[in-house]
């Protein structure tokens, strides 16, 4: 590693200098504390008396190779301040620790697992094209084990369990709370001191490593949340860690994070090489498909809060730090969790973005949430919440997420927030993911919303599985596997998502009705279609493609009938999906029929008529028809042959 880089903010690959590393010598210990007084190291190798390390003249960087020190053994580290005092310490940049309330660091040695997921890796993409479906997952509360005190299964254990789940439910992705060893489980362990370490709860590095290596074996890819924000307070972390605010800001004012946590100071070069080596580690080292950077928002505004200002350093973090790992890892996927409405979140750096590849589309969750809590009686008003959605649709790469966050500290489950009774949510929650899966945007979707859970999300108890024993509940299971499947092999549903060519409202003022409808696939030959008739955007859309689907809503309380539907173009609907079959708890026991499509010669137009049950979402494959060519007449001038 070259020093000066590490001093001002271009490292990606600390890791692999600082923290502890076996070689025949032993174990060598590299720590930063450039304003102690001294630094010691301990451990199970030494009957834990200290030692003192050698610093490296004037670099701040303190070592010590140690003989006996072997993986697996405990450490940490004594900084002795120039104040006269000294605490405990776990290493910054150890690759392990021990199980909370514990804190020492764990010498390990992460060459020991091998990898055999090169055809993924060769294969992976950002997956703009491709479909992507994430299921958010918190370990430890997914499903928990009956024969550990704490009630976790390992990283090994879990794989056998989560890979047949997320295949047999059509998923494409996992997304892992954060993994990084954090003190409190109460913080879902988004406040660390680990950031390098994988926590102890679930096992070893070795077993993630194997948890992730069988995902990408299933042909599953693996994400994780990724906390460049903030730290932990605790004394034997970050906080103060040489004597000095090396990793925090100096004032109190912006200092502490909105959780109480201490806020990272981005403008210090050491501090960008450590954030950004942690970024790049686990896609590194650990073969992660990418990363979902929390609380962006407090990096691009002072604290989150748009009236404080841009946090210029912070930005410029984000763009170096972005910018470098999709140069090392362009496979990869960067996340934005990001609340705010700050411009080019998703474009390059060089384009004048923040490089990151997508984002959440948290104003998207918000609207829709709040239309399906509102009665069918106030939707009328409120139709346009749904529709504002494609006003701004492709000024990002979205994602569309129902996250942890919308499931917890009394906001209900996603079933829950559904109006009226017991009965009458589950036709909503039907319409809303038939409504979301078919939406431009990626999906994201947490643990529980699949099976229609009732109860919010506690870290400390594993889902409601039972409740699969309720007709409504297994009906709705059913319902969501069947979404996921349809979504994943319907080509016109994932490609084009960041293309408005690809899009077409077919009923965009029902309010009267609450009916909604929209026309999603792939052009051919676009151009010069355009080009013959620019001014006639509807000629894009006649014209055969591999896959096009129409989808159709009544978010009313009372049923449309005989509802006219225009087509820009002769396609007959053929039924894929209702929400309302009896076989996922409707009323509907017919199967749909297939829409043939009339000309209005009056209006010009093609058109479809259906019926559409209350609370509904249609989903229909748009088969293009050639029209039938006028006959023409025998000429009467024609002369007879002689």
């Amino acid at each position: 590693m070259n020093l000066h880089d590490f001093y001002i903010g271009r490292t990606f690959d600390a890791y692999n200098y600082f923290g502890a590393h076996a070689s025949p010598d032993g174990v060598t210990f590299r720590v930063y504390a450039p304003n102690a007084e001294k630094v010691t190291v301990y451990g199970d190798f030494n009957d834990w008396q200290e030692e003192e390390m050698g610093l490296q003249e004037t670099s701040g960087v303190w070592e010590k190779t140690i003989s006996s020190a072997r993986p697996g053994q405990l450490y940490k580290y004594v900084i002795h301040s120039k104040e006269g005092w000294k605490c405990e310490h776990c290493d910054p940049y150890g690759f392990s620790m021990e199980l909370r309330p514990g804190f020492a660091s764990r010498i390990a040695d992460l060459d020991r697992y091998r990898f055999s997921d090169e055809g993924w890796i060769k294969n992976r993409s950002v997956s703009f094209d491709r479909p992507v479906n994430i299921y958010e997952v918190h370990l430890g509360s997914w499903k928990t084990n009956p024969d550990d005190e704490n009630g976790w299964y390992n990283y090994e254990e879990i794989a056998e369990k989560l890979i047949p789940y997320v295949k047999e439910c059509g998923y494409t992705h996992i997304e892992l709370m954060p993994l990084s060893e954090h003190p409190s489980d109460e913080s879902w362990g988004y406040q660390n001191t680990g950031f390098f370490s994988p926590t102890s709860r679930y096992g070893t590095p070795e077993q993630l490593m194997r948890l992730i290596d069988l995902c990408h074996q299933a042909g599953i890819g693996v994400l994780m949340d990724f906390v460049p924000v903030h730290f932990a307070l605790d004394y034997y972390g970050l906080a103060k860690f040489d004597g000095s605010f090396l990793y925090e800001f100096p004032h109190d004012d912006v200092g502490y994070s909105e959780w109480g946590s201490k806020n990272f100071i981005h403008s210090r070069g050491e501090v960008a090489s450590f954030l950004q080596s942690a970024a790049a580690y686990w896609l590194d080292r650990y073969h992660f498909d990418g990363l979902r950077m929390d609380a962006v928002s407090r990096l691009i505004y002072w604290q989150g809060d748009e009236n404080r200002g841009e946090n210029e350093r912070a930005i410029d973090f984000l763009k170096g730090m972005n910018s470098g790992l999709k140069k090392r890892f362009p496979s990869c996927m960067l996340i934005a969790e990001d609340s705010t409405a700050y411009p080019k979140v998703t474009a390059p750096v060089e384009n004048g973005g923040l490089g990151f590849d997508y984002k959440w589309d948290l104003g998207w969750m918000n609207d829709t949430l709040d239309y399906f809590k509102s009665a069918p009686w106030e939707r009328h008003d409120r139709y346009h919440k749904l529709t504002f959605s494609m006003m701004y649709c492709y000024q990002e790469h979205y994602i569309l997420s129902f996250s942890h966050d919308e499931v917890v500290h009394g906001k209900a489950t996603i079933l829950q927030k559904m109006w009226g009774d017991y009965e009458g949510k589950f036709p909503q929650a039907r319409a809303l993911y038939l409504y979301m899966m078919t939406h431009p945007g990626k999906k994201l979707n947490f643990m529980g919303n699949e099976i229609g859970q009732l109860r919010e999300w506690d870290e400390k108890r594993e889902q409601d599985w039972f409740i699969l024993r309720y007709p409504n509940h297994d009906a709705f299971f059913h319902y969501m596997k069947n979404l996921d499947e349809v979504y994943d092999t319907h080509r016109s549903l994932w490609d084009g998502d960041y293309d408005p060519r690809k899009f077409l409202w077919l009923e965009v003022h029902g309010e009267e009705k609450c009916v909604y409808a929209y026309l999603r696939g792939g052009l051919v030959n676009r151009d010069a279609v355009v080009a013959a008739n620019p001014e006639d955007e509807k000629l894009m859309w006649r014209s055969p493609v591999a896959d096009r689907t129409v989808s159709v809503f009544n978010f009313s309380d009372v049923p449309v009938k005989d509802y006219t539907l225009r087509l820009p173009a002769p396609m007959r609907l053929v039924p894929l999906l209702s929400s309302d079959s009896d076989i996922y708890g409707g009323s509907t026991t017919d199967a749909l029929p297939v829409l043939e499509p009339q000309y209005d010669s009056k209006e010009k137009t093609w058109k479809v008529t259906l019926d559409i049950p209350p609370f509904t979402g249609l989903l229909y494959s748009a088969e293009w028809i050639a029209p039938e060519k006028p006959k023409k007449s025998p000429s009467k001038n024609k002369k007879k042959k002689r």
